[in-house]
């Protein structure tokens, strides 16, 4: 299986190195910026699990290149559309796509642009970034990788995905049911993400405080809300399973919009938090500390405008 991995950043570096790790044929689309750098350095996976550096192939959109079978795509959504553009001459008919952005908004542009068919429904959990040299740093021992087809059906090529993920350093499953493995995931991050920024601190001082876990416990219960009326297929017991997962996450565990913010870069506000909060406005569902949330991400949006 040929794969051509979007990026070589923190997410699509770390499971396309991963991937090479293990031999799988893997193509690094990059920017000349990125290019130099790998060919300087290599790609540099510095991890919990191992600390490993690869020679990545790389690509410049525009440069000749067969069809890939797989494209994995892990973009910041504010960055979507550009990347459409720059893959667009790898996909042929054959050619599946499989994104691992946060959020669900993205599934609808993807089919929009390359057709339902070449659509597998992905999503991960890993904490990583990139330092000033560009390697990849990963510090929490998470990472993780579900994916499967939007039918839920076991076809082959979701199978021959499976066999490409088996065996590397990182976790994966096939998911029979991906479609309630977003949703969970989007009201998951939406949560982590939303409280932490607004609180400009770790998950575990946050949650700690009476009034901070209630905070939290009223964000979930609100997207919750929000999200039901949308016909999300969430569990019935979603609230309880959310908690739980927000009281596993270490005490010192930042989302990574909140990391951005720290590095003063840009974040995804109308993708997760805007996104349900356009639908609350139109059900006229009260959402307060969501609102509360996006304010303080679109207010420090309008400050990073001023600044740059």
């Amino acid at each position: 299986m040929r794969i051509l991995v979007v990026g070589a950043g923190a997410v699509g570096g770390y499971f396309g190195g991963r991937l090479q790790e293990k031999g799988v044929d893997v193509t690094f689309l990059v920017r000349e910026g990125r290019k130099k750098q790998l060919d300087q350095t290599g790609l540099v996976i510095d991890s919990v699990h191992g600390k490993v550096t690869l020679t990545p192939k790389t690509i410049l959109s525009g440069e000749e290149a067969d069809a890939f079978d797989l494209i994995l795509l892990s973009t910041k959504a504010y960055h979507l559309q550009g990347a459409f553009d720059s893959f667009r001459q790898y996909v042929n008919e054959k050619t599946a796509i499989l994104p691992l952005l946060n959020g669900i908004s993205h599934i609808e542009q993807l089919a929009a642009e390359f057709g339902q068919e070449r659509i597998i429904g992905g999503l991960c959990f890993i904490e990583t970034t990139l330092d000033q040299e560009g390697r990849i740093i990963q510090t929490s021992p998470r990472h993780d990788i579900v994916f499967g087809e939007l039918s839920g059906e076991k076809t082959d090529r979701i199978l021959k995905i499976e066999d490409a993920f088996s065996g590397t350093k990182s976790v994966y499953r096939l998911s029979d049911n991906i479609n309630q493995d977003l949703w969970n995931k989007y009201l998951f991050i939406s949560t982590m993400s939303g409280i932490t920024t607004l609180m400009r601190a770790p998950i575990g001082p946050i949650r700690e405080m009476p009034s901070g876990r209630a905070t939290i416990e009223k964000l979930s219960q609100e997207i919750i809300s929000v999200m039901n009326k949308m016909g999300a297929p969430l569990p019935e017991d979603i609230a309880a399973l959310q908690l739980n997962q927000i009281d596993s996450l270490g005490y010192s565990m930042k989302s990574s919009m909140q990391r951005d913010m720290e590095k003063q870069l840009s974040v995804e506000a109308d993708h997760l938090h805007g996104y349900v909060l356009t639908i609350a406005r139109k059900e006229q569902i009260p959402v307060p500390v969501l609102e509360a949330v996006y304010a303080n991400l679109k207010v420090y949006e309008l400050q990073l405008q001023k600044d740059q």
